[in-house]
């Protein structure tokens, strides 16, 4: 096939809607620089383009030619076959029909990151050069801290089994870790919250991975104590806490001092907790932690200008993308210790790579899985919401049903039909059953409606609306459409409007929750921030967030980037959790139906949870759908003679 025939055939799939116009663009650009280019490696950048927008950070060559609807879906065009046919079919045949490609072009198998080449080819896997960067270097950063022992300058390397290891300071590090860690796991099962404090006093890297009420962030703040006390009568740990977005940082940080509080009655725990109190800042987004360079990609901190920490604290690693993780790392001091918290189940980042589901997936005897620990004991979904996460995750459809309607009217209830007025009145009002109340918004805007008498605390008042808007929250799996976030937005904002609790009339109306879009650190708002316009005293619109117990308040004259936030999608929920959970449903198959989209939606909800689903056979149909993200880092990770 000529390269001008195989243009014409993508241009057809563009037509029909398999390809983005940013991938055929590519592809010209690709054929631009090679206008004898083979017709299957402008099949496979048109590809590996769509890919990428999917979030994959590779096109597997050889999985592609061999199974082309398992690795690009089955919405392929008619004439796919044809076209898939001219990829190659593994190692040695891309070795063979690519060789002659000049290296401005395709780079095979590099030794380091000095090419200029928009592609790169890693044994079957096509990469856009600046996502083979990024998993190499992620690769080497996380292999290099997995290896390395526990940092002297930092405390003492109190479990090692080296023979340098002082017995009297392993010692104190067991009396701690059985003062934090009293013996009350079932006989013969491993206390896998100390197991985690240990790996992180050993290493410079540990990852504790496990669905909601597992006890991440408790286990957090004992390291967080354990170290501290070694260091007395040292200088106080330098910590940060941080995660992807405002929400989850926030949530972090409250957990976090929770779980301090409740630690400082143990014997001689009182002074490492009063220490941590007094220096532990508030967590930021990983945004505002590196600090970004306006109008470039770039941070403030990177390798030239490391971060001032003994201990990093990522939480919701799962939503951490390749890029990002390749910036914190390098901005990370060789001589820090690395703690990433995440449910490797829920769904991974919205952009390229799934750094914490290739971490949790490596082999069992390679030595990365060493710093790699499983929580799976639920303290808050034991019951109805439990079993039906558990059944998902199983991608057993047939047990998540017999869940929902098993459990019908209590912590969960499945609505078969519907529309979204409907949607909407259930978000206001809440539902009532025998398991107790699932919440809506009628508090919010009976409060909202009165306003604070003259002189009262706007602050107070404002934070408490605040709180009464995460008694509920509408989640949809598309954005568009009357399912899809668009239309649920308008039927809420209709809902409220009839019953005279808004004004919805142009732009900004006091009630608008809104979502922030983009990162704007001159405002103090990242991606991912939600807050509520509310009328200020003075009269004035401004948009108030609630930053821990402060209330962040700006006009509504300054933000460009935000949409309304009665519903959101599943994706946007994550690292959020809201009292009741409408999780909404597609009245027809998608491809984002997935068993992890599912599962987030489900952890979203800490009491209840209202599942709309037009046709309910979807959701076994999603629970049986796993994701997948391809990439090298997993086999990286494992082998360093292999992947990336």
């Amino acid at each position: 096939m000529t390269p001008a025939a195989t243009l014409a055939l993508l241009q057809r799939w563009r037509d029909a809607g398999a390809l983005r116009a940013l991938d055929l663009a590519f592809v010209r650009f690709v054929q631009g620089l090679a206008p004898d280019a083979p017709a299957g490696l402008l099949v496979a950048c048109a590809l590996l383009a769509r890919l990428e927008g999917q979030g994959h950070g590779c096109l597997p060559l050889d999985a592609a030619a061999r199974d082309p609807a398992a690795v690009l879906g089955e919405a392929l065009p008619d004439d796919a076959a044809a076209a898939l046919a001219l990829l190659p079919a593994d190692t040695e045949a891309v070795a063979g029909d690519w060789a002659a490609l000049p290296a401005t072009l395709l780079e095979a198998e590099p030794r380091d990151e000095r090419g200029v080449s928009p592609l790169v080819r890693a044994g079957a896997r096509l990469y856009l050069r600046r996502y083979w960067r990024h998993e190499r270097r992620i690769a080497l950063a996380l292999r290099e801290r997995a290896l390395a022992a526990a940092p002297a300058a930092s405390a003492p390397r109190a479990m090692s089994d080296g023979p340098e290891a002082d017995a009297a300071s392993e010692a104190r590090a067991r009396d701690w870790l059985d003062r934090l860690f009293p013996p009350a796991a079932a006989a013969g099962e491993p206390d896998w919250q100390r197991r985690a404090c240990e790996r992180l006093l050993d290493g410079r890297l540990t990852v504790v991975t496990g669905g909601p009420g597992t006890g991440k962030t408790w286990t957090a703040a004992r390291a967080l104590v354990l170290l501290q006390a070694l260091h007395e009568p040292g200088p106080p740990l330098r910590v940060a806490l941080a995660a992807p977005t405002g929400k989850a940082a926030a949530r972090l940080r409250q957990a976090i001092a929770q779980a301090l509080l409740e630690l400082r009655p143990l014997p001689e725990a009182a002074a490492a907790v009063d220490r941590l109190a007094q220096r532990l800042g508030p967590a930021r987004t990983l945004h505002a932690l590196l600090g970004t360079r306006p109008g470039t990609r770039r941070f403030v901190h990177d390798e030239a200008n490391p971060l001032d920490v003994d201990l990093l604290i990522v939480d919701e690693a799962s939503m951490v993308h390749l890029e990002m993780m390749d910036a914190l790392l390098a901005a990370l001091p060789a001589r820090a210790r690395l703690l990433l918290l995440g449910d490797r189940d829920q769904l991974a980042s919205v952009e390229a790579g799934a750094v914490l589901g290739d971490l949790c997936g490596v082999p069992a005897d390679a030595p990365m899985a060493r710093r790699v620990v499983t929580l799976r004991r639920s303290r808050r979904f034991d019951g109805a919401i439990g079993a039906l996460a558990a059944a998902v995750n199983r991608g057993d459809g047939g047990a998540a049903l017999a869940a929902l309607q098993a459990h019908e009217g209590g912590a969960v209830a499945i609505a078969e039909a519907g529309d979204a007025a409907r949607i909407a009145a259930l978000a206001i009002d809440g539902r009532a059953g025998p398991a107790g109340t699932a919440e809506g918004w009628r508090p919010l805007f009976e409060r909202l409606a009165e306003r604070p008498a003259a002189g009262a605390d706007f602050t107070a008042w404002a934070l408490t609306l605040l709180q009464d808007f995460d008694r509920c929250r509408v989640l949809a799996a598309l954005r568009e459409g009357p399912w899809g976030v668009s239309g649920l937005n308008a039927a809420v904002e209709q809902a409220l409007a009839r019953r005279g609790w808004l004004d919805p009339r142009g732009e900004w109306y006091a009630g608008r929750p809104v979502m922030v879009t983009r990162n704007d650190p001159s405002l103090g708002l990242f991606n991912g921030d939600i807050g509520l316009v509310l009328r200020a005293p003075d009269g004035a619109l401004k948009a108030c967030f609630a930053d821990g117990e402060r209330l962040h308040a700006v006009s509504v004259t300054r933000l460009a980037e935000v949409q309304t936030a009665f519903a959101l999608t599943v994706h946007k929920s994550q690292g959020s959790e809201f009292g009741h959970v409408l999780l909404v449903l597609p009245d027809e198959d998608s491809p984002v139906l997935t068993r992890e989209l599912l599962y987030t939606g489900i952890t979203r909800a800490r009491h209840a949870l209202s599942v709309v689903a037009p046709r309910p056979a979807l959701l076994a149909a999603a629970a049986a759908r796993p994701t997948r993200r391809f990439s090298g880092l997993a086999q990286a990770l494992a082998d360093p003679g292999r992947g990336a």
